[in-house]
């Protein structure tokens, strides 16, 4: 019990939260599931995979990274163990795919130490992989506009029209 400046004795009522809204989320997978974190990857990256020249094994991997990657300026750097408990396959079989996924210019590792000098688990620069979804965007934004045009009324002689006009044409519209 509160007292009042008068001198009475007033009652105080908790107030209640409003109930927080649910989550699309928690609506889809269960709170029990969700409470144990999400990570945020694009559709492109799950689209693009065969234009990207991903195996499923190398899309794991990178699906993997992604889950430790939370924020833009800080890399993501797994342990090659903790990748091969996640994953089911060898630490040699994880190096492999990294060492795959670099070469393709997807990703860069970059080697850590400890103060001591001794050796870090790698941190995973994934900047290649951005830039490439990146340009493959625009190809997938006009293949959805190619896409509608041709389920409309007339589609065939809008995607005719579609593909005749200059990129700068398009953009404009």
């Amino acid at each position: 019990m509160a007292t009042a400046t008068t001198g009475k004795t007033a009652t105080v009522l908790p107030m209640r939260r409003p109930a927080k809204p649910d989550q699309a989320s928690d609506k889809k997978w269960g709170k029990a599931v969700m409470k144990h974190g999400f990570c945020i990857i694009p559709s492109i990256l799950l689209r693009a995979q065969q234009r990207l020249g991903l195996n499923p094994t190398q899309l794991a991997v990178l699906l993997q990274l992604a889950d430790y990657w939370w924020q833009a300026d800080r890399k993501p750097y797994p342990s090659k163990q903790t990748l091969h408990e996640r994953l089911g396959i060898s630490p040699r079989q994880i190096q492999r795919h990294i060492a795959d996924l670099e070469e393709a210019g997807l990703v860069k590792r970059v080697e850590r130490r400890a103060t001591n000098g001794g050796k870090l688990s790698n941190e995973y620069d994934l900047s290649g992989l951005v830039e490439r979804l990146k340009k493959i965007a625009p190809e997938l934004d006009e293949a959805k506009v190619i896409s509608r045009a041709a389920t409309s009324k007339g589609g065939l002689a809008k995607v005719r029209a579609t593909k005749a006009k200059p990129a700068d044409a398009q953009q404009e519209e």
